[in-house]
């Protein structure tokens, strides 16, 4: 199945800036996250949407997303087909004779490991110190990564002499040439363990449980990545670990909705409220600030509360918190209500029909065309 386009996934257009790339996966990520979305099909909608973010967000495989698709330009004929069962890399060999080929017993770096983190929406803004469980191989201790049986060694293969490759002449019209291949006897390693550890059975790694310790800095957000130099998987012949990549996922919150560094909430006021002004109460990431209303207040309107948002992940300051006001209208009327709205109208200099349940129903007869 093709892949569809990265832009048409994320919803924006090619022209889209980098915020509102970031803005539309932060929101469709809290959308099909399978910590908060349980509907067949929502995970594999999270992988797409993060994939296209990873390579939208990035300059140079946005760049390269651009002018290429989802074709990787770095593949040569025809996107890496095979050329009589070579691929390019044989067919370079054949003609130039290899070379270049790492050494298979070069140290060699341990492969990169990838965390998910799920926070709490208070959590990631204050931030905390934690620990996580993860599976890695490491380095078997009882052979020190050499996979052979205490008290012996790896023999050098025979048949490669250590290299790992094999050297195969063929005839071609151009004439004769090498082609180099994986040794079959060693599969690339360069060394035969006749006797081996029987601890990692001759696999030098063994899979264990690492408890690492993480601080999670105040101000983290959905989406971001936390680095762990090391506590990846265990290096070949004596290589460095790989490192630990952390992936924050925050929880969406039931009142706070963050913004940036900004945090935003709706407040909701009675009529009477709005109208006649009051001082009222908002929660905030730390308690509760007090707030005024002036009379006339309108549905919409915004109230912003300097340094009560979310503090920058990078230490530049705290953002705000805005709370937006949404005027309730009440749904049920008893008839002293009715009658004081149907005199407050009249004050008003408005019309009243003294048939009508109350005067709002004019206004839903004027949209409806009645």
């Amino acid at each position: 199945m093709s892949k569809r386009d990265f832009y048409e996934v994320l919803g924006v257009d090619e022209n889209a800036s980098a915020d509102e790339i970031k803005k539309s996966y932060r929101k469709l990520a809290r959308k099909y996250h399978p910590d908060v979305n349980s509907e067949p099909g929502a995970e594999e909608k999270f992988k797409e949407v993060k994939e296209a973010y990873d390579t939208l967000s990035d300059p140079q495989k946005k760049a390269n997303y651009d002018q290429f698709g989802h074709a990787d330009p770095n593949q040569g004929f025809g996107g890496g087909g095979d050329f009589g069962g070579s691929g390019f890399g044989d067919i370079f060999d054949m003609f130039f004779g290899g070379g270049g080929r790492r050494d298979p017993n070069a140290p060699r770096q341990g492969a990169d490991l990838q965390y998910t983190m799920t926070l709490e929406f208070k959590e990631a803004i204050f931030g905390k110190d934690t620990e996580i469980e993860i599976p890695r191989e490491e380095t078997c201790q009882t052979c020190t990564g050499s996979g052979a049986k205490p008290g012996t060694n790896p023999d050098t293969c025979g048949r490669c002499g250590g290299s790992g490759q094999l050297n195969i002449e063929q005839n071609t019209p151009f004439g004769r040439v090498v082609n180099r291949r994986v040794c079959d006897q060693c599969e690339g390693a360069g060394k035969i363990i006749k006797e081996k550890c029987k601890t990692c059975v001759g696999a030098g790694k063994v899979k264990k449980r690492k408890t690492v310790r993480v601080n999670i800095p105040a101000g983290i957000d959905h989406g971001l990545q936390l680095r762990q130099a090391g506590h990846g998987e265990a290096g070949a012949n004596g290589g460095p670990p790989g490192d630990l990549f952390i992936v924050i996922n925050v929880k969406p919150h039931e009142f706070f909705e963050r913004d940036g560094d900004d945090i935003r909430c709706e407040m909701p006021l009675t009529f009477s409220q709005a109208a006649l002004g009051d001082e009222i109460e908002v929660p905030a990431l730390e308690g509760k600030v007090k707030i005024k209303v002036p009379t006339g207040t309108q549905t919409g309107r915004s109230f912003r509360l300097r340094g009560k948002g979310a503090p920058n992940v990078h230490g530049r300051g705290t953002g705000d918190q805005i709370v937006t006001i949404r005027v309730i209208t009440p749904k049920k009327l008893n008839d002293r209500q009715k009658e004081l709205l149907k005199e407050f109208a009249e004050e008003s200099g408005e019309e009243v029909d003294e048939h009508s349940s109350n005067f709002f129903d004019k206004v839903k007869r004027a949209f409806r065309g009645d």
